[in-house]
């Protein structure tokens, strides 16, 4: 749960709230949120964050000891600290289900709430949309590159603190991992939880064997780490102890942490199978990222899960979007900016996303009262600053329909490798029309 994280937030949220406040400025705003660009590196996006950011509009306020910091700044008047004290949030939240492709210049989420506070919870919205987007999208990636073959989170020891790795635990079980090594968030969350054991317990031992039998009678059915001395002689190991502990010998796996991973697979692979142990599987790890899992898998390697870590933790090849959250509409007028490269659409906005023969080809970006074909993305997932039911979506329900959803982009998108040609999204002629007509009026003015 989110509680009384008000004072996450840029100062100038609070600087330009107040600002409103003493203008009298009251009136409806719609902010938007979205990537203007895609890293090169990805041909779509899987949006996640959602749960986080409801959860904290639900239960925003600003505590005493916030208000008392407040008044330590000496930038704002009592008057607007006393309108803070009683402080809700009181919107409207559109959004795209967490689990969604999404593409560049498209609305993940669009807030309609009064000015003061759409501007206050900017912060806390794009970070938390921002890390969770990226963390879900990369563990996308590697799923994809795993090809049906389980894979684990081993991340939270390298990842930016524990926010990030609790939050990233439930981005990637939603991007289809199949399970975390974080106990915390596997109790936050209820993501599955999965791990083996470390170097420093076969250290700790006298001898290998004596440490993989206490670890097999302690654990059923557990997986061995077999690279801590040499890899070959440690799956050696493995099998006298088959043959010594008879039916106390349960072991679903070994551990291949480091090495060359494709011919020692393989090397493993061929001395359990002549030992009679084809039902030992095997489990690699070690500096695993999606274009090394793709070239494992596409050589052959008889590896059957991965544990990935850092590379997913941190999303080392994209780790920041080109993420924004943008006025588009106050008090009923659509509004932008000319900046150049930054280009807004203006008003509240639906996604329609076109199919065919279950396929999904192309999105069009429109006005939010235009009725286009295909089906529309956003949807209404809090009223008056409560969830409705479209927010209160259970995260193995998430995970399913991610699955759905990235199953019916093309494979070209679907693929590790830059898509070519990119996936088609458009601007519908009317939003286009409306965005040329505010452009027109502002530049008049």
């Amino acid at each position: 749960m989110t509680h009384n994280l008000a004072l996450f937030t840029d100062l100038y949220e609070l600087t330009m709230a107040q600002a409103y406040f003493d203008e009298g400025m009251t009136d409806d705003a719609t902010f938007s949120l979205f990537v203007r660009r895609l890293p090169s590196q990805r041909n779509f996006l899987l949006a996640c964050g959602l749960d986080s950011v409801l959860d904290y509009l639900e239960n925003l306020h600003f505590a005493e000891d916030d208000l008392t910091y407040l008044v330590s700044l000496g930038k704002f008047s009592d008057h607007f600290l006393n309108h803070l004290q009683s402080f809700r949030f009181s919107g409207t939240v559109y959004a795209v289900p967490e689990g969604t492709p999404i593409f560049a210049n498209e609305p993940i989420l669009e807030i309609v709430a009064p000015v003061l506070e759409a501007q206050i919870i900017e912060t806390f919205v794009m970070n938390q949309i921002h890390v969770q987007t990226v963390l879900s999208s990369k563990a996308q990636r590697v799923v994809m590159a795993a090809n049906g073959r389980p894979v684990i989170d081993f991340g939270p020891r390298r990842m930016h603190g524990i926010d990030a790795a609790l939050k990233a635990a439930r981005a990637f079980y939603i991007g289809g991992v199949a399970a975390t090594s974080n106990v915390l968030a596997g109790k936050l969350h209820q993501v599955p939880v999965a791990g083996t054991m470390a170097h420093s317990y076969i250290q700790a031992h006298d001898n290998e064997k004596e440490a993989f039998r206490s670890f097999i009678q302690l654990y059923p059915g557990t997986v061995l780490l077999v690279d801590t001395y040499d890899t070959l002689q440690g799956v050696r190991t493995v099998i006298e102890l088959a043959t010594t502990m008879g039916k106390q010998f349960n072991v679903s796996a070994v551990r291949l942490d480091s090495g060359d991973l494709l011919d020692l697979s393989r090397k493993v692979r061929g001395l359990l199978d002549q030992a009679g142990l084809g039902r030992v599987g095997i489990f690699a790890s070690g500096g695993l990222n999606e274009e090394k899992i793709t070239a494992l898998v596409s050589a052959g390697a008889p590896i059957d899960g991965f544990g990935v870590g850092t590379s997913m933790g941190v999303s080392k090849d994209a780790p920041d979007l080109d993420i924004a959250y943008k006025l588009c509409e106050y008090a009923g007028r659509g509004r932008l900016k000319l900046s150049p490269g930054k280009p807004i659409l203006p008003g509240r906005k639906q996604i329609f996303r076109m199919s065919e023969n279950e396929n999904d080809i192309r999105d069009v970006v429109a006005q939010a009262d235009e009725q286009l074909p295909g089906r529309p993305l956003l949807e209404a997932v809090m009223r008056n600053g409560e969830r409705l039911a479209a927010g209160r979506v259970e995260l193995e329900a998430a995970r399913a329909y991610a699955g759905r959803q990235t199953a019916r982009l093309p494979d070209r998108i679907r693929a590790i490798t830059p898509a070519e040609p990119p996936y088609p999204v458009e601007v519908s002629p009317e939003l286009s029309r409306h965005q040329k007509e505010i452009k027109d009026r502002v530049q008049v003015v």
